[in-house]
């Protein structure tokens, strides 16, 4: 069993999420069950997986999770590009977003070929 917590990955997606959260009060309200929903979803997703990825026995297993949470990472993207450009989010507060998660994306994809590595 790996501990989530000792991930650098893990550490800078749950960083990020909290960043999410702090910047979603400037929605507008009735985007509440829409895009400020989704960007919480996905937003959380990442470390979740991770950090679910990191209970598996096996190292294939962890890298299915880190695939989802890869995935979860490209919804954010988008939904931050999104949000720039319907002018919910200030663009300098996006971009901090964006390179945020290609950091994290950079990380996990890291962290995917170390594992498929030591599987061959």
């Amino acid at each position: 069993m790996r501990d989530y917590n000792k991930f650098s990955v893990w550490e800078k997606s749950h960083q990020l999420t909290l960043d999410v959260y702090k910047m979603l009060p400037t929605f507008p309200k009735d985007e509440m069950f829409g895009l400020t929903s989704q960007i919480k979803r996905s937003s959380s997703s990442i470390p979740t997986n991770i950090a679910e990825g990191c209970g598996r026995n096996s190292d294939k297993d962890f890298c299915r999770f880190l695939y989802i949470s890869f995935g979860s990472a490209n919804e954010l993207e988008y939904q931050i590009f999104l949000s720039i450009e319907l002018n919910f989010l200030e663009k300098e507060q996006g971009q901090i977003l964006l390179k945020q998660i290609e950091e994290v994306k950079k990380m996990l994809n890291g962290l995917i070929i170390k594992l498929n590595n030591a599987e061959s």
